[in-house]
């Protein structure tokens, strides 16, 4: 099958991917979307909302509509690298025995990541970079394709440790969750008060997301797309050139070069969603907000007057 023929099959089975979905999960429809656009893309996710918006259960329906294993691992201030990792015991013949954890899955849930100890929270980072795990010398690949969805509660400080700048660096989206609206709870309360649950079927292999993957990243860009994006993660660093009054006033640090490639190989993907055969600077803008929110380092003055990332993504464009 020509790349042609698989990008116009993508187009097809991500919205057929979405019926699925909603299925189960009742709005959200922005949160989905960026969610398929990071496991397209081959990127990792973190997912900002409060309690009771139904995380959990999104992820484990989109890996059922993607066929994929999913595991959850839910983190605790007493929760080990071991206890994610997989660790070695010695067997009846005292051999040593490699015990995989539960990181040994397609789409890990890392639930509430902030409320473990940056020890632990780092044993995810070879994960999420290299798709392996080194433990005791050894080093294991892990089944491709590979997602880590994280969530973290944004209300909740007591006990809980801030995710370095290095580790939220590596997930590709930062997607805020909101409450859903008066006539999407009321649709949330009448399909799960009831003894009625949908089936979810598989509509994905694993390695046709693989070659989805490699399809994407095949799509070429033409070089002002590329530059637009270079040149939006720059205007986020206080220091540069090219930043303007507003960014200098509010930002302590902006976005690194992750950020930039992120960009693009969103872009890439919203691109063919939409049908398209190579993105432009609007796809571009599609994906920023999403691929930027966590990389910028708001100061103090930003916080006092109220200003989020979004506005100064916004102003940016």
């Amino acid at each position: 099958m020509s790349d042609v023929a698989i990008i116009k099959e993508l187009v097809q089975r991500q919205e057929l991917l979405k019926k699925e979905i909603a299925k189960v999960i009742v709005g959200q429809d922005e949160v989905v979307h960026q969610i398929i656009l990071s496991i397209f893309s081959g990127g990792h996710a973190l997912l900002v909302g409060v309690p009771g918006l139904a995380k959990t259960l999104m992820v484990n329906t989109i890996s059922q509509a993607l066929g994929l294993n999913f595991k959850r691992i839910q983190f605790t201030p007493d929760l080990m690298p071991s206890d994610i990792l997989g660790s070695e015991i010695l067997d009846e013949n005292r051999h040593f025995k490699f015990i995989k954890g539960p990181i040994f899955s397609n789409i890990i849930l890392a639930d509430e990541i902030n409320r473990t100890p940056p020890k632990t929270q780092a044993a995810l980072l070879e994960a999420m970079q290299e798709r392996a795990v080194t433990v005791a010398g050894h080093h294991y690949k892990l089944d491709l394709p590979y997602f880590v969805l994280a969530t973290q509660n944004p209300i909740e400080q007591e006990g809980t440790y801030p995710l370095p700048e290095a580790q939220l660096d590596r997930f590709m989206f930062a997607i805020k969750l909101d409450y859903p609206s008066f006539y999407e709870e009321v649709a949330v309360v009448k399909a799960t008060t009831f003894d009625d649950k949908p089936q979810v079927n598989a509509l994905f292999t694993a390695q046709e997301i693989i070659d989805f993957q490699n399809t994407i990243r095949k799509i070429p860009v033409a070089d002002n797309v590329i530059e637009y994006a270079v040149t939006l993660v720059s205007k986020t660093r206080p220091d540069n050139p090219l930043s303007n009054d507003f960014v200098k006033a509010y930002i302590d640090w902006g976005a690194g070069p992750r950020a930039s490639q992120s960009l693009i190989l969103a872009a890439k993907t919203n691109a063919v969603f939409n049908g398209k055969f190579s993105p432009d600077i609007e796809d571009v803008q599609a994906v920023a907000i999403g691929i930027l929110r966590h990389r910028i380092v708001k100061n103090y003055k930003a916080d006092a007057e109220g200003i989020t990332e979004e506005d100064i993504i916004k102003k940016l464009f």
